[in-house]
């Protein structure tokens, strides 16, 4: 009987295993998956981590939730590569799919984004042209609520004189308190907000609308891992729980599969 030394068995153990595909331990790792900071960070939380967590039961990988500051700081982390998955605006998602490599996979079904101004129930301003050398608030960095706005009060040679600040949330806080004669959102972050805000607030005017945020990922995260993602949340629909859930995130008829030219609309406004 020949006899195999512990040496030798090890040996065997490693080559064996150098052998496996090089996503063989893909399901015990931790992916990152950043969600930009329209409003406040427990608010994220609260909506998005059911998400997740529906994603991890499903695929068996595992979703770490993650955000930042504000929508600028956010932006600071994609140029970093910080996250693997993101949940990101059309600006940022136009920009750091051509500098970072962030690929989009899925989009929200059934919406375009629109930029609207809101004002006080009571202000006296009634059309785009009366805010003329008022001071605005806008959400920095934010697609719709600033850049979308502030190109069509620049093309309508209406001046403002702006200041930004972290959320939308704080931006129909400012507008209700009457700080700023008018400010920057979009539709779900103002149905959204807090209704002791919302009450005291209308719409002003909207902008044409525009593809909306991607879910898009790092190309350092293998392929299948991206699709059977992408096949999750496109599918979420289908299932009482996941119908739910789409629901605090603003998608009540679901995810659809997206690609990178979906956002070249934004790319045309943005002349990139």
């Amino acid at each position: 009987m020949k006899f195999v030394s512990l040496k030798m068995l090890l040996a065997g153990l490693v080559a064996c295993t150098a052998l496996l595909p090089a996503h063989a331990d893909e399901k015990a790792k931790t992916f990152t998956f950043g969600i930009v900071p329209q409003t406040a960070q427990s608010k994220l939380s609260r909506d998005w981590s059911p998400v997740l967590k529906y994603l991890e039961e499903k695929t068996g990988y595992k979703f770490q939730f993650a955000t930042a500051r504000d929508i600028s700081m956010f932006g600071n982390r994609l140029a970093e590569e910080k996250y693997d998955f993101a949940f990101m605006n059309p600006r940022d998602y136009t920009q750091f799919h051509k500098s970072n490599g962030y690929e989009a996979f899925a989009k929200i079904k059934n919406v375009k984004l629109k930029g609207m101004i809101v004002v006080r129930n009571d202000s006296p301003v009634q059309k785009l042209e009366d805010l003329d050398d008022k001071e605005l608030v806008f959400p920095s960095q934010a697609f719709a609520a600033d850049t979308v706005l502030r190109a069509v009060l620049r093309e309508k040679n209406i001046n403002v004189i702006p200041h930004f600040v972290a959320s939308h949330d704080t931006v129909y806080r400012n507008i209700a308190k009457g700080r700023y004669a008018a400010g920057g959102g979009v539709m779900h972050t103002f149905k959204n907000t807090a209704p002791e805000n919302r009450d005291q607030l209308r719409v002003l005017w909207t902008s044409e609308g525009y593809t909306p945020h991607a879910f898009a990922a790092h190309g350092r995260v293998p392929r299948d891992v991206v699709m059977q993602v992408q096949q999750v949340l496109t599918e979420m629909e289908k299932d009482p729980i996941g119908k739910k859930l789409l629901k605090g995130i603003t998608a009540p008829d679901g995810l659809e599969a997206a690609q990178n030219a979906d956002w070249d609309d934004v790319r045309k406004l943005l002349n990139i």
